[in-house]
């Protein structure tokens, strides 16, 4: 194993019983799945599946150390990625669709998915970043336990679109070291238009409310510049959508705290089925990308991922 320094988990200070009994309730609930907010009521256990295509299992399209994370996340060996396939949104602009609804990926037994973070750690990754896991809570707890019991020590970070259920992060509470939810856009018309959710704001808001109450404000470690908990939120800047994107830094600031950590992305570029919505068929231009940040320091927001700031351009 890579020596790097390691944070102890939170998970740690859980009973392995706990988290055990917890992967019963959540697998338990896949029988007529409320997992997320689609509450799509099928049968999962018997590998019926809807909005998201998942059955009993998960399944993984990729995972690797990621260095292309946020620098306080990838650190010198990487943030250790792993991609579920499938989605629980429907957006436009996906730029990963081969995966997110195309399914690209394998379907693992928990043990496999325990196997696939004990690569990671072995890699020397800083953590065990759980991409678009918001349909795959339960499986993700029911591996949980066997990793730990095969030495598992790294921190989770929990990454999602903010399309979660409470009632999923409750059960990652005590967990998750770490929530990094996309706020993507506010009002109900774009949810429906671009990630056909009406109810992605409400969600959104209640879902960071609670990663807050879990984790509080990001705190970094001054000496190794690494992430140790709290909340992380990315924001893709999309074309004509400023005002989505004042809103969402004004929540941010009032009604979370004005010590949120913030990503403002600029890497949107039309992909997928922009083709089929002109008004997002292009890249935010240079003088949207300068407005974002301004509108982000109005909000009384000052806590911005610098490198993300000095690369507002790259894709333009």
């Amino acid at each position: 194993m890579s020596t790097v320094a390691r944070q102890c988990p939170s998970y740690l200070a859980l009973d392995l019983s706990e988290i055990r009994r917890r992967a019963e309730v959540a697998i338990a609930s896949l029988e007529r799945c409320v997992v997320c907010p689609r509450n799509c009521r099928v049968d999962r256990l018997k590998d019926q599946a809807k909005v998201c295509s998942t059955g009993r299992y998960a399944r993984v399209s990729t995972s690797f150390p990621h260095f292309g994370e946020e620098d306080c996340l990838r650190g010198s060996n990487g943030s250790g990625t792993i991609f579920f396939s499938f989605c629980n949104l429907k957006c436009v602009f996906c730029q990963n669709h081969d995966t997110s609804q195309a399914g690209q990926g394998d379907e693992l037994q928990p043990a496999e998915l325990a196997d696939r973070m004990l690569e990671l750690q072995n890699q020397g990754c800083h953590n065990i970043n759980l991409v678009t896991p918001e349909h795959v809570v339960p499986q993700v707890l029911e591996a949980l336990p066997i990793a730990i019991e095969r030495g598992l020590r790294l921190p989770i970070v929990y990454n999602t679109s903010a399309y979660d259920s409470l009632e999923s992060l409750e059960w990652m509470d005590g967990i998750v070291d770490i929530y990094m939810p996309d706020f993507k856009i506010w009002s109900k018309e774009s949810g429906i238009r671009y990630l056909k959710a009406k109810d992605y704001k409400d969600v959104a808001c209640r879902i960071v409310r609670e990663m807050h109450r879990q984790v509080g404000p990001l705190e970094i470690d001054a000496e190794t510049g690494l992430a140790r908990r709290g909340v992380l939120v990315r924001h893709l800047v999309m074309p004509g959508l400023l005002e989505e994107s004042r809103r969402i830094f004004g929540f941010l600031h009032d009604e979370i705290s004005p010590e949120t950590y913030v990503n403002v992305m600029g890497q949107f570029r039309p992909e997928y089925k922009t083709d089929e919505y002109p008004e997002i068929h292009r890249c935010p231009t240079t003088d949207e990308m300068a407005t974002a940040r301004k509108l982000f320091r109005e909000s009384g927001l000052s806590r911005i991922d610098e490198r993300s700031a000095k690369r507002l351009f790259v894709f333009l």
